[in-house]
């Protein structure tokens, strides 16, 4: 069997395809992977045997490279981080292909931490893109923002299961409906990333409740408190 990869090619833009993946898929002989992930890397395609997969059609896909890959190298690229969000499609790779190594990108998460200076290391960051159930999630939704935490979010796009899309406006409904005074607690929206067609709202929670978002969005609840060293002066006493 050849070498399996999984890898993030980051949030959208070409620029955010880090050096290492782009010399992995200059060496791999295939790549599958979804439409929009496709998209980002298209100019380092030429050449190779490209499957295009979705929800429905990649396990189906990913059995047939099985069977055909022989010693070549296969690449499966995800959007953002290999390690966020992804979890269960790397999972059964590993169950089809056995050893699957995982190579790092950059997340949204990343991105939008950078663009409103909400530090992740005093973040909560929370995905609800998972296909189970998300009530644990959104009650760490709940703490953490009870706790005063910064939280950065990604939301869940289904539209066609209203019962189980959880986007900006059913998030800012959410929040409102356990307690929370949405009139005063910011946020921030961005949609289509490191894209051109960028956009990011800005404002306060309530005003989510009724707008639509891209599928691709990331949320910033932003509740940080500058901190600088200059509170922690007594470390510089001998």
């Amino acid at each position: 069997m050849g070498k399996v990869y999984a890898v993030g090619v980051g949030p959208g833009s070409p620029e955010y395809v880090t050096d290492i993946v782009k010399k992995l898929i200059i060496n791999s002989d295939v790549i599958a992977g979804y439409k929009y992930t496709l998209q980002t890397i298209r100019e380092l395609l030429d050449g190779k045997k490209v499957y295009e997969v979705t929800m429905i059609s990649q396990e189906e896909t990913y059995q047939k490279i099985h069977k055909e890959l022989g010693n070549n190298t296969l690449l499966v690229p995800f959007t953002g981080d290999v390690n966020f969000s992804e979890s269960e499609v790397v999972d059964r790779l590993v169950e089809i292909f056995g050893d699957v190594e995982l190579v790092p990108g950059i997340s949204s998460i990343q991105v939008a931490a950078a663009k409103t200076r909400v530090p992740l290391d005093k973040s909560s960051v929370i995905t609800m893109h998972v296909t189970g159930s998300i009530e644990e999630k959104k009650k760490e939704l709940q703490k953490a923002l009870a706790d005063k935490n910064s939280v950065i979010l990604v939301p869940r796009p289904w539209p066609k299961k209203p019962e189980y899309h959880f986007m900006p406006s059913e998030i800012a409904t959410y929040l409102r409906e356990n307690g929370f005074d949405t009139t005063n607690m910011k946020v921030f929206v961005f949609e289509e990333l490191t894209m051109e067609n960028e956009t990011v709202f800005e404002g306060m929670v309530n005003e989510l409740e009724g707008k639509e978002f891209s599928a691709l969005s990331v949320m910033v609840f932003d509740q940080t408190v500058p901190d600088s060293y200059m509170n922690y002066k007594w470390q510089w006493k001998e």
